[in-house]
């Protein structure tokens, strides 16, 4: 089973995914964490380059090539052999961002972004997607004031974040039976509780059809 959970800044997805895979582990299943961009030595390469506030003039051409680049190498030495030994897969972010960020955050092209991420990731799709849901506004107060990583994308303007928002949100329209939406602005064990319900849900629903 491969999971993904897609959010915008702040929305806490790098404190829940680590307690989702105890509670997994815990469960009986082989469970395995990973991230994007990074999630392998290259991919961690690609991420610096990325995330690097310096990298202003950085064109948003070169910035979905570098994060299909990662991509590629995260499914193919990562994913791929984890799920075909019998691993649930839990990703912070997969090919989603790209669209929320770079398609409807950046404007560009949504059809030749699909296209790109279909070569990249060679179709491979989540088996379920968790949107950790919170207002923009709030969000990076959040992202401010944890001390954590401020990224080149962290920088960007308000109305930036509130345009990837509404993509995500767009997004979930298109594909329902495939995202879950959780209200990320409650306490993180709420939040946990509700994650594991879905996730709970989705292995016994795939557990029937096989």
């Amino acid at each position: 089973m491969f999971i993904t959970l897609e959010g915008p800044e702040g929305s806490g997805k790098t404190t829940q995914i680590p307690l989702l895979v105890d509670w997994l582990c815990e469960q009986g299943y082989e469970a395995e964490l990973t991230r994007e961009p990074g999630g392998t030595d290259i991919g961690n390469l690609i991420r610096d380059v990325l995330h690097d506030p310096r990298h202003t003039a950085m064109d948003a051409t070169a910035e979905i090539l570098l994060y299909s680049a990662d991509r590629a190498q995260h499914v193919a030495q990562c994913i791929r052999p984890a799920l075909a030994a019998g691993k649930i897969v839990v990703s912070d972010r997969y090919y989603d961002s790209t669209l929320a960020y770079q398609g409807y955050g950046r404007g560009l092209d949504l059809n030749m972004l699909c296209a790109i991420t279909s070569f990249a990731t060679g179709g491979l799709m989540p088996d379920l997607t968790l949107y950790l849901d919170i207002a923009p506004e709030e969000g990076l107060k959040r992202r401010q004031s944890n001390g954590g990583e401020w990224n080149r994308l962290d920088a960007e303007t308000l109305e930036f974040h509130q345009r990837v928002r509404a993509g995500y949100m767009e997004l979930i329209a298109q594909e329902p039976e495939r995202w879950v939406v959780i209200d990320a602005a409650r306490k993180v064990e709420e939040v946990q509780e509700a994650i594991r319900m879905q996730v709970k849900a989705r292995l016994e629903q795939m557990r029937r059809e096989t």
